[in-house]
C-alpha cells in the first residue's frame, strides 16, 4: 500500500451569543465550500500544519482545542488522511487570495447545509457534539531529568538532562499552539524548567502548585484533585507541568480511564464544559 498523504485542518470557531459560529472557506479552484485544511510541509507535525493552514486559508490565528476526527479518502495521488481539531479564532481578518476567495461565519446548522463534502459533515457533527470548551487544561509531564544516582542534592533540585532540555525546546514549539493564558508548575525544578522556554518567549509568569507535585498530591489526593478542578474552572487555557506520579491519577479520576499513559514530555489536553471533562487528547511525544 502507498504511504498516505498527510494533511491537517480545523473547525475554526468563535463565540456568537450563547453558541458558536464556524468558518467555511470557498476555494475557486474547486468551486467548493470546505473546512480550512492543507498538506503538511516536509518535517512538519499535524498540529503545526493545522494552525498554519488555518491561518493561510482564513487569515485568523487560532489556538487548538479538542482533537475531532481523522478523515480518510482517496485522491489521484493516493490515499489521504486529514486530521481535524476544533480551533478557536484569536485574531486576524480574512483577505481573499488565490487559494480561498471567500470566508463565511455560519451557525453549525447553516454550515452543514453549505459544505460540499460529506466527510466535512462528519467533522462538523463531531464538533457540534462536543461543543467549544469553556476551559482547557494542557497538562504536561516534565521532560527527562538527570539520573538520580548521579545527583547528590535534593531530588526537587534535580535538573533536566541534555535530552530533557531538547524536549523542553520541542515543547516550546508545540504547547503554544494551544494558546495558554497562564502557566503553573509543580515544585521540582525539572517541572519549572520544562516550561521555562514558553514562559520566557511569551512573557507569562509560572505559578507554583505544590498540591500538583508528587509529594504534595499524595499527602492529600482529594485536596490535589480539588485544586486541579479549581484550575480547570478558570476560563481560557491553563498550562500545568506536573509529574508522572500525579498525572495518571488526575486524568483517570476525571475521565474514568483505567490506563493513562504519562511518559516524560508527553501532554494531555483536557477540555471542560460546565465544569465537566468532555474531551481528553494525549500527545505522547513533545513534537506533537
Amino acid at each position: 500500500m502507498s504511504t498516505p498523504i498527510l494533511a491537517a485542518g480545523a473547525v475554526l470557531w468563535r463565540r456568537a451569543g450563547s453558541g458558536a459560529e464556524v468558518a467555511l472557506v470557498h476555494r475557486p479552484r474547486y468551486d467548493d465550500w470546505s473546512l480550512p485544511k492543507g498538506k503538511l510541509d516536509r518535517g512538519e507535525s499535524m498540529p503545526h500544519a493545522a494552525v498554519r493552514e488555518t491561518a493561510e486559508e482564513t487569515g485568523f490565528a487560532a489556538r487548538l482545542g479538542p482533537l475531532l476526527l481523522d478523515v480518510h479518502y482517496d485522491v489521484i495521488e493516493g490515499p489521504k488522511v486529514v486530521r481535524y481539531w476544533a480551533a478557536q479564532a484569536c485574531s486576524g481578518a480574512f483577505e481573499p487570495n488565490a487559494e480561498t476567495d471567500e470566508l463565511r461565519w455560519c451557525s453549525p446548522d447553516d454550515a452543514a447545509a453549505l459544505l460540499s463534502y460529506r466527510r466535512d459533515l462528519d467533522v462538523l457533527a463531531r464538533f457540534a457534539d462536543t461543543g467549544p470548551p469553556d476551559s482547557v487544561v494542557v497538562l504536561v509531564r516534565h521532560a527527562k531529568a538527570g539520573s538520580r544516582n548521579q545527583w547528590d542534592g535534593p531530588d526537587e533540585d534535580r535538573p533536566l538532562s541534555g535530552t530533557g532540555r531538547e524536549q523542553a525546546r520541542q515543547l516550546a514549539t508545540l504547547l503554544p499552539l494551544f494558546g495558554p493564558d497562564r502557566l503553573a508548575s509543580a515544585p521540582p525544578i525539572r517541572c519549572r524548567d520544562t516550561i521555562a522556554p514558553i514562559a520566557a518567549a511569551h512573557g507569562l509568569p509560572v505559578a507554583d502548585e505544590p498540591l500538583l507535585g508528587e509529594e504534595g498530591y499524595w499527602d492529600d489526593p482529594a485536596a490535589g484533585l480539588a485544586r486541579f478542578r479549581e484550575i480547570a474552572a478558570q476560563p481560557g487555557v491553563s498550562l500545568v507541568c506536573s509529574q508522572g506520579g500525579v498525572i495518571p491519577d488526575v486524568v483517570g479520576a476525571l475521565s474514568g480511564l483505567d490506563d493513562v499513559p504519562s511518559r516524560k514530555a508527553s501532554t494531555w489536553v483536557l477540555g471542560f464544559t460546565g465544569g465537566r471533562l468532555r474531551t481528553w487528547d494525549h500527545y505522547p511525544h513533545p513534537t506533537g
